[in-house]
């Protein structure tokens, strides 16, 4: 005991590692840019729900508006920060914190996609590491809640994976790993670029998806053509990942090479990866949204560009078409300015060549 942690961005994630920590003694200050979210968090503490097996609970919390960050120039520094923003929102969020670090502290990104570069650019990449968080389908519903639209990973699945840029396991990966911990099975693991990429395409097959068609994960599972697109998206991904020599972990619990022939059309491999998704999306409630998703209820920006449109980029280097990411990244930007509604129809209607 005894770390100084901030958590910047008391979203879903960065809510509900943070409330597990505090519930556990910690010392953690949450800092968020929603003023609403942060003066309930005051007066009532943050609550933390599941769709299952969990009993809820609420602690009470620090919390701090982004003006009133520079407090912490009176404290202790800060030894551990935890960047859980959106990854548009990476940069100024480690710029914020990183004047407040402890000489040996660091930066943790436990986002989604790829910025671990973005953190270290400005904090450098001795200060940073980064955290993956896997299957959590996590939602912030209302300002103080923090819902999990399943109940724990535990030993069948591990939902947190820490690990240094350079894959040396250390004491600093331990610390991290200790401490999401608290919230669900976690491991330190030496393959952070592999689960990082891993993790992207998970997020790649389905966020999307749900930004554009307006529906919850268990209505994409059932249509057929929505499944397919997204085998597609994902097949996509797990080859630009391949080509860029990303040692690529299961994905959604199937090996990637599944997934991605599926993608290309193998019937067998098809199969295979839907009697998995069947089997796990009865895990999971099926009015859990992709965060995208949430996003576009929400009126908020998406991180498109950060997923499949990162992976159209990366193609583009190597000289991989990437035509149904490239296809859902158009969709998805023109519903977030309001150009087209949410429908499931811009996927089911879709011919792609």
């Amino acid at each position: 005991m005894g770390r100084k942690i901030v958590v910047v961005g008391a979203g879903a994630v960065g809510g509900y590692v943070g409330a597990h920590m505090v519930q556990a003694g910690e010392d953690v200050t949450f800092i968020d840019p929603w003023p609403e979210h942060i003066e309930h968090m005051r007066k009532h503490g943050l609550r933390v729900t599941h769709a299952r097996d969990v009993a809820e609970f609420s602690v009470p919390v620090r919390a701090l508006h982004i003006t009133d960050v520079q407090q912490i120039a009176k404290e202790k520094p800060v030894d551990i920060a935890f960047v859980c923003m959106k990854s548009y929102d990476t940069a100024w969020a480690t710029m914020l914190i990183r004047q407040y670090l402890a000489p040996d502290g660091y930066v943790v990104s436990l986002q989604n996609c790829m910025n671990e570069e973005t953190i270290a650019g400005i904090v450098g990449w001795g200060k940073t590491l980064g955290c993956i968080a896997s299957s959590i389908t996590v939602n912030l519903p209302e300002p103080g809640h923090i819902h999990r639209g399943a109940g724990k990973g535990g030993a069948a699945h591990t939902v947190f994976r820490a690990g240094e840029v350079h894959g040396r396991v250390t004491q600093r990966a331990e610390e991290v790993c200790r401490l999401v911990g608290y919230s669900d099975s976690a491991k330190v693991t030496g393959n952070l670029w592999g689960e990082r990429w891993s993790k992207l395409v998970a997020n790649v097959m389905g966020n999307g998806l749900s930004a554009c068609t307006g529906l919850p994960g268990g209505e994409m599972l059932q249509s057929e053509p929505m499944r397919r697109f997204s085998t597609r998206l994902g097949s996509e991904a797990i080859r630009v990942g391949q080509a860029l020599g990303y040692q690529l972990e299961e994905i959604l619990h199937l090996p990637p090479e599944t997934i991605a022939r599926a993608g290309e059309g193998d019937e067998t491999a098809m199969r295979v990866c839907d009697e998995q998704r069947f089997k796990d999306g009865k895990r999971t409630s099926s009015e859990q949204r992709p965060s995208m998703g949430q996003d576009v209820q929400k009126g908020r920006r998406t991180e498109i560009e950060f997923l499949n449109g990162l992976v159209v980029r990366e193609g583009e280097k190597i000289g991989l078409a990437c035509n149904a990411n490239a296809v859902l990244t158009d969709i998805v930007k023109r519903v977030e300015r309001n150009e087209l509604s949410p429908d499931p129809r811009h996927i089911t209607e879709l011919r792609l060549n």
